[in-house]
């Protein structure tokens, strides 16, 4: 269906029906309801921290004995955060937390795959697009360096990427 064609629907409907609908769609669907307790109650320092809780057990669980280490559950919240528009400093700060904890990690790890290398890179990259969109790369310049610096200093395989990286998005 079109959004023309919605907006169609939408207005062939009484204000009853319509109210229904959107009932509806809040107990059915889970965004929707994500979506709506958002734009009424956006406790967005609460929902950060939670992510911030989650991601971090990924790396050191508190349940089980071996992290999972997956960057997919930081990507989720993130994606989630963006569509609902949380304050651009707070979800910086989450971008900077998922690749800070997961510097954290590898530091104390014997061995670790290269694919975790290149996803803490993506991560990176995507990071400082986003500051570089919403002009914050200086409030955020000391982690930035932190990130690079700790790729250095733990001789990742693609620390001179990092650097490359970060040049790219020199204002």
């Amino acid at each position: 269906m079109s959004k023309r064609a919605l907006k169609k629907y939408i207005e062939e409907l009484d204000q009853e029906a319509l109210k229904e609908q959107i009932i509806d769609l809040y107990e059915r669907i889970p965004q929707v309801k994500t979506f709506y307790d958002f734009v009424f109650n956006p406790k967005e320092d609460t929902l950060i921290e939670d992510a911030k809780i989650k991601i971090s057990n990924e790396y050191f669980p508190t349940k089980r004995k071996r992290a999972r280490k997956r960057r997919s559950v930081a990507q989720k919240y993130i994606k989630q955060f963006k569509l609902l528009g949380v304050d651009p400093k707070l979800l910086g700060d989450l971008m900077f937390f998922n690749i800070e904890i997961a510097q954290t990690f590898s530091e104390s790890a014997t061995r670790m795959p290269d694919a975790f290398f290149k996803s803490m890179l993506v991560s990176f990259k995507e990071a400082l697009q986003y500051l570089s969109y919403h002009q914050l790369k200086e409030e955020f310049s000391d982690r930035i360096e932190g990130v690079i610096d700790q790729s250095e200093s733990q001789e990742w395989p693609n620390t001179d990427l990092f650097d490359e990286v970060a040049n790219d998005f020199v204002d």
